[in-house]
């Protein structure tokens, strides 16, 4: 059974399951029946952050337009553009035992592509969740959902991994912002042109 988190709440991650490297952040959604007349992309993406906070370099910020960390830690699965069906809409496979030693954080993030041209936000997407799988085992870890607190946010901070005194653990965070990605990358300190 997934241990099942509220908003705020941390968990362990690998000091109850001390072999565990690999994992699969699953991240999935679903859009209100009313249509906005265009489609909803959600994207999914990963900051890799310092001590600081911050992303080190823009190459810390995994997202369809850079899918892979150089470490090989942290790769993101593809874009999917419409959040049809059931399960996963994205998928981010995480490598533990890989993370920079610099890396202190790994947050995730779910944004709305084009949400302003689009007129659209959170409010308008239910069924949110996260959910951290064992890659090895494909047991089902950490599920976190995200409940329907959004209305005119565009970008959300999911959750994020953390290190704890040498083990990682999960935090579930559900924040939402406004401003999109732009938002989210100028509070990670990733410059956007």
């Amino acid at each position: 059974m997934p241990i099942n988190l509220s908003k705020g709440q941390k968990v362990d991650l690998t000091k109850g399951n001390p072999g565990l490297k690999k994992i699969m952040v699953g991240l999935g959604w679903d859009v209100n029946a009313f249509d906005s007349g265009a489609d909803f992309d959600l994207d999914a993406a990963a900051f890799m952050l310092g001590q600081n906070g911050k992303c080190p370099t823009e190459k810390e910020f995994i997202f369809y337009g850079n899918l892979e960390h150089s470490s090989g830690a942290v790769k993101h699965m593809g874009d999917n553009l419409t959040g049809e069906g059931e399960g996963d809409d994205e998928q981010i496979q995480i490598d533990l035992a890989m993370i920079p030693a610099n890396v202190e954080k790994v947050a995730f993030t779910v944004t709305i592509y084009d949400s302003d041209v689009r007129r659209q936000n959170f409010g308008q997407v239910s069924n949110s969740f996260i959910r951290i799988v064992d890659e090895t085992t494909g047991q089902e870890l950490i599920r976190y959902d995200l409940g329907e607190d959004f209305s005119i946010e565009t970008a959300v901070v999911v959750g994020e991994l953390y290190r704890h005194n040498g083990e990682w653990k999960f935090n579930a965070i559900g924040s939402g912002f406004q401003g999109g990605l732009a938002a989210l990358c100028g509070h990670y300190g990733i410059e956007v042109a």
